[in-house]
């Protein structure tokens, strides 16, 4: 997808700012983001626990990946009021309707080309840390795009209120997934869920690894 230089400075400069609030008056670390290919389709497949994340975890590319796109489906109430909408959109969010939404499906699958996109397959916040069920459609889309897929653990941001200080956090990427087995499955409803229990076992690994596992949500 082609996007102007002026947007991508735009973008590159509004990660940059938010990195200092971040991890300069906060501490906020980011671990494995040499795990992010620098090139090609990317899924960011991450738990959700905060609206914080939504801004720092384009920081957390961004930061090494300087004058590239984080794209993000984002609920459509965010795109309502003219000026929240223009915001929005310059970041890289799309609109998308609760539900089925044909469109900005067919706008993730495009983006996944080549593009790197975060998601929240678990569909909702859970602010008590506890990791939530994954929304099957995010396998299908795995199955149709092929993209490298980076299990994302977040951590800790449940906790931050703005404006904080020397609030503590991370974001640790993992090592990309390997689906060869269930790509070569049948196109179904049964592969599309293996996929995505695949990626929340993945995201469940690393909170695990850091100490910061509490268990799945009902």
């Amino acid at each position: 997808m082609s996007v102007s230089l002026l947007r991508r400075v735009w973008v590159t400069f509004s990660a940059h700012v938010i990195g200092v609030y971040a991890s300069l008056l906060n501490r906020l670390e980011i671990k494995g983001g040499e795990n992010i290919p620098s090139r090609g389709g990317v899924l960011l497949a991450s738990n959700h626990i905060s609206a914080y994340e939504t801004i720092f975890l384009p920081w957390a590319v961004l930061r090494s990946y300087p004058m590239q796109m984080v794209w993000a489906p984002a609920k459509e109430e965010l795109f309502r009021k003219p000026l929240s909408r223009l915001m929005y959109s310059s970041w890289g969010a799309f609109p998308v309707r609760r539900g089925r939404d044909v469109k900005a499906g067919k706008v993730l699958n495009e983006l996944l080309a080549d593009q790197k996109v975060m998601l929240f397959p678990e569909g909702t916040r859970h602010r008590d840390g506890r990791l939530g069920h994954g929304n099957r459609g995010v396998g299908k889309v795995i199955y149709d795009t092929r993209p490298a897929v980076i299990p994302t653990a977040l951590i800790g941001l449940n906790h931050w209120k703005f404006p904080s200080l020397g609030a503590r956090g991370a974001i640790v990427f993992g090592l990309p997934l390997n689906f060869d087995d269930l790509f070569a499955r049948e196109d179904n409803k049964e592969t599309h869920q293996l996929i995505t229990e695949r990626v929340m076992n993945g995201i469940a690994e690393l909170l695990k690894k850091e100490g910061a596992y509490v268990g799945r949500a009902d």
